[in-house]
């Protein structure tokens, strides 16, 4: 079956990209645990940043509460009060960058669920300003050098910004295939590696159109060892569980 764009009519209007993207983890999960050897588990992982959190706090009271100080002989103690401390050096107005995540972990329990693969499900949130992309790359490039591979899936049609392609550029290399015209949906299963005490770095990518079957990645759990990430079959599994033609 085609891929779908879940960000325009007609599947927008009646299916939400956040339900796929929140279900498709887990189909993920139950396509790679068949394959999985014995010692190693898949979890799905959704974090939608500090706007879906409650702050449990704010139920509490509506009033801040004055600091509380210690009267002489209280508890044998002696008055006592707070540090104040001094004006900020720098005062500007910024939001640090929170990122929305969906993604399956793969670990291996026999080296104390030691993390070995991580596939990231790109969403619109990666990609909307510069520093967005930056965090996302930057944990991409982080999970790399501790030798874990990352897959890195991105259907958002509605976004152009290539996060492959400034991956590569961020370890100072590039990709002959997609420099002439970066897709903005893509699939790319990375790895790090030693040949002969050498450092190698592997790349195995794939423009995404609309209209065609996903592609089938390796998902890398030891140097030697890999499992098909068949993109495919968890992406039908989703989309007839959500009822998506």
């Amino acid at each position: 079956m085609p891929l779908r764009d879940h960000f325009r009519p007609p599947i927008i209007k009646y299916s939400s990209w956040e339900g796929f993207h929140g279900g498709w983890p887990m189909a993920i999960v139950q396509q790679l645990l068949p394959q999985l050897p014995e010692e190693y588990v898949a979890e799905p992982r959704v974090h939608l940043g500090s706007y879906y959190e409650i702050d449990v706090c704010a139920f509490e009271t509506d009033e801040p509460r004055p600091p509380r100080f210690m009267a002489e002989g209280e508890y044998g103690g002696v008055a006592t009060a707070t540090w104040a401390p001094p004006e900020p050096t720098l005062v500007v107005e910024a939001d640090p960058t929170e990122q929305y995540e969906y993604e399956v972990l793969v670990f291996d329990t026999s080296r104390a669920r030691q993390l070995v693969a991580a596939v990231e499900l790109v969403s619109p949130a990666n990609k909307d300003r510069p520093e967005s992309r930056r965090a996302m790359v930057a944990k991409c490039s982080a999970l790399l050098q501790q030798r874990v591979c990352v897959s890195l899936v991105d259907l958002v049609t509605i976004r152009k910004a290539n996060l492959y392609l400034e991956l590569m550029e961020w370890i100072g290399q590039a990709d002959p295939a997609f420099s002439a015209a970066a897709p903005a949906t893509y699939a790319v299963t990375c790895r790090g590696r030693k040949v002969s005490e050498k450092p190698r770095f592997e790349t195995w990518a794939y423009p995404l159109h609309v209209g065609q079957p996903l592609p089938t990645l390796p998902l890398w759990l030891t140097p030697d060892l890999a499992i098909s990430l068949d993109l495919e079959a968890s992406y039908e599994a989703t989309c007839r569980a959500l009822r998506i033609a």
